[in-house]
């Protein structure tokens, strides 16, 4: 009699010490809360709405989520939040684009974070950023951009983007004419100038183009132009890449470096201080929602790719800023951080 009690003390002991490792008693009944740095309706808002339906059943305790927008500053705003004024209990969780690190190592003061510190959730996708330009604009290649009569205007949201930072290296690297507009609060805004006739064209992920953007394709009104990544897009094979356009090898190195900070362009985040084990919890979480075939399901109807980045390889991808010599630091920033 006395050793079956033992038996089960023990099993309730190990249940208990199980449960409180693993957060059950925490997340239980609480709200995350996902952050996202952009307005409406963008690529990085669908996706945070598509974690928020899914990742609760595989997170202990089954917590509700909600999904709310805090736009500002090109998502600077939001990673500033997130970094100094968000509770590390693991509740929330930040959606803003990785190339905001790169502002930070090269010294941008709007940066008042250490991407270093971040603790990182994953990235659905990689981000393969593509620049498409109206139809009626009349650009059909390259050598047509080269030659148009005034330079093209790009909508960006701003620094620390794909939409702003690739656009720019282009322009440097290669010499095709390019204005980029900064300030649109998000890439749904961005390409909505881009409809209305507002500017020429709008760099940005192939993903979001072929889904969220996919009516002004299928419709003939946007044509991809130019590929800003190093690999061609298996879909995208007859775009040239800008990296065959550059004049020459620093301008290789640019478009090289450019790509590595944006490719994991949709990460998801915590702030520094999160206990370990709660890190951990939604880490899992993250990749079991992201292989789970209800929410695979529904990104596909969605057109969402789905290929996702592990919070090991995300973090190693977002803080390789830290790692560039200073001659290459020197020249992004005079290219990237605003001028004040």
């Amino acid at each position: 009699m006395f050793q079956q009690m033992l038996i089960a003390l023990s099993v309730f002991l190990v249940i208990g010490l199980q449960s409180k490792v693993w957060g059950d008693d925490f997340f239980k009944g609480k709200t995350i809360d996902f952050v996202v740095a952009y307005s409406a309706g963008g690529s990085f808002d669908a996706y945070a709405r598509l974690l928020a339906r899914h990742i609760g059943k595989h997170i202990p305790g089954a917590p509700n989520t909600l999904v709310r927008n805090m736009t500002g500053a090109a998502g600077m705003l939001a990673a500033n939040e997130i970094y100094n004024r968000v509770e590390p209990h693991g509740l929330t969780i930040g959606a803003f684009a990785s190339p905001l690190i790169l502002q930070h190592a090269m010294g941008n003061r709007a940066a008042q974070f250490d991407g270093r510190k971040f603790e990182w959730l994953g990235v659905p996708v990689p981000n393969h950023t593509v620049c498409s330009l109206r139809v009626d604009t009349g650009i059909k290649t390259v050598e047509d951009w080269y030659g148009y009569k005034r330079p093209v205007k790009i909508a960006a949201i701003g620094p620390g983007t794909s939409t702003s930072d690739v656009p720019k290296i282009i322009h440097v690297a290669t010499g095709l004419p390019i204005d980029v507009i900064d300030g649109y609060r998000g890439g749904a805004n961005a390409r909505l100038a881009v409809e209305s006739g507002e500017v020429d064209g709008y760099c940005g992920g192939w993903g979001t183009v072929r889904s969220i953007w996919r009516s002004a394709l299928k419709q003939g009104t946007i044509r991809v132009v130019l590929q800003g990544t190093l690999k061609s897009h298996p879909e995208l094979k007859d775009v040239p890449l800008a990296l065959n356009h550059a004049k020459s090898e620093e301008g290789r190195r640019l478009l090289t470096v450019i790509d590595n900070s944006h490719r994991p362009q949709f990460p998801f985040s915590l702030s520094p201080g999160v206990p370990k084990n709660r890190v951990a919890i939604l880490q899992k979480a993250f990749m079991d929602t992201l292989q789970d075939p209800a929410a695979i399901a529904e990104a596909n109807k969605l057109k969402l790719e789905i290929e996702p980045i592990d919070a090991a390889e995300t973090k190693e991808l977002i803080t390789s800023p830290y790692e560039l010599t200073d001659a290459m630091i020197a020249k992004l920033k005079g290219i990237l951080v605003p001028k004040r």
